[in-house]
């Protein structure tokens, strides 16, 4: 896995660990939830039980799909403000999500997105800057 952390000076939120952003570009989903988990554990305060397990259901959905659907993740960034945590997955396809009836013999899958979509208190999906799309999920701490 590749990763950077990156500061961000202009936020209002107050971390332990003095950061504001967590970016890497996760191979795999089991790295992006072990990423969030150490960006989450630097949040002061942290955020409720109930919310990390959001978060964490969001991240991994977002990286799974992105990886089976495009191949790659492009990048995984995880930002917190006092009022929000944010979640933003970039990958190389310009595809956007599709809601579809999840296939309840576990097959085909169809669970992920709108589960996302349930989880999350906002979701905006955009062309990414140099090709590909941007999901942003905003979950309200």
């Amino acid at each position: 896995m590749h990763h950077s952390l990156r500061s961000d000076s202009d936020s209002d939120t107050v971390l332990g660990n003095g950061r504001t952003e967590w970016a890497c570009r996760p191979e795999l989903a089991a790295e992006a939830r072990e990423a969030t988990d150490g960006f989450l554990d630097g949040l002061c305060p942290e955020p409720s039980d109930r919310t990390r397990q959001n978060l964490l259901l969001v991240v991994s959905e977002l990286v799974t799909n992105a990886l089976r659907h495009a191949g790659e993740v492009t990048s995984l960034r995880l930002r917190a403000d006092r009022r929000s945590l944010q979640i933003e997955v970039r990958d190389p396809s310009p595809a956007l999500p599709l809601d579809r009836t999840p296939d309840l013999t576990g097959r085909s899958g169809g669970f992920g997105w709108p589960m996302v979509q349930r989880l999350a208190d906002g979701v905006t999906v955009r062309p990414a800057s140099g090709g590909g799309k941007m999901i942003l999920a905003v979950l309200v701490r």
